[in-house]
């Protein structure tokens, strides 16, 4: 899976370099994405211009700041993403942010499921990973 973890980390780079033609490289023409009620654009959306348009409408809200990954825990097709975002808003003057993860899915080397979670334990039961797994997924 580390063509997927060098998938992600080019992704992440895009993103905070608010690269939004570069976020797409490794998207699935019909991925799907996936933020949670709670979640600021919550809603699933469907595709790869919807998907990389509500990336950058989250995206365009930073003034500065960076959404860092900490972690890669791959299982099967999936990867689990360990973030830390600190951001400052448009029109803000405090800096804001937090860790949670985000969750993806790869089929024949494109990213065709993109979800987040505000709790990373959330993700890893998403994906399967168990506590008494994580000394044996893979890593990054």
């Amino acid at each position: 899976m580390n063509a997927g973890v060098d998938a992600l980390k080019h992704f992440f780079d895009a993103v905070n370099r608010n690269d939004m033609q570069a976020i797409v490289r490794d998207f699935d023409p019909q991925i799907v994405r996936i933020e949670p009620e709670g979640f600021p654009t919550a809603g699933t959306y469907r595709g790869s211009a919807e998907v990389q348009e509500h990336v950058r409408t989250g995206r365009g809200t930073w003034a500065e700041g960076s959404c860092d990954p900490e972690k890669f825990l791959t299982k099967g097709d999936k990867v689990v993403v360990y973030l830390h975002a600190w951001v400052r808003m448009k029109g803000a003057t405090d800096w804001t942010g937090g860790r949670f993860a985000d969750g993806f899915v790869f089929r024949n080397g494109k990213i065709t499921e993109y979800r987040s979670f505000g709790e990373r334990e959330q993700a890893l039961e998403w994906a399967g990973i168990h506590d008494e797994d994580l000394s044996s997924v893979a890593r990054e």
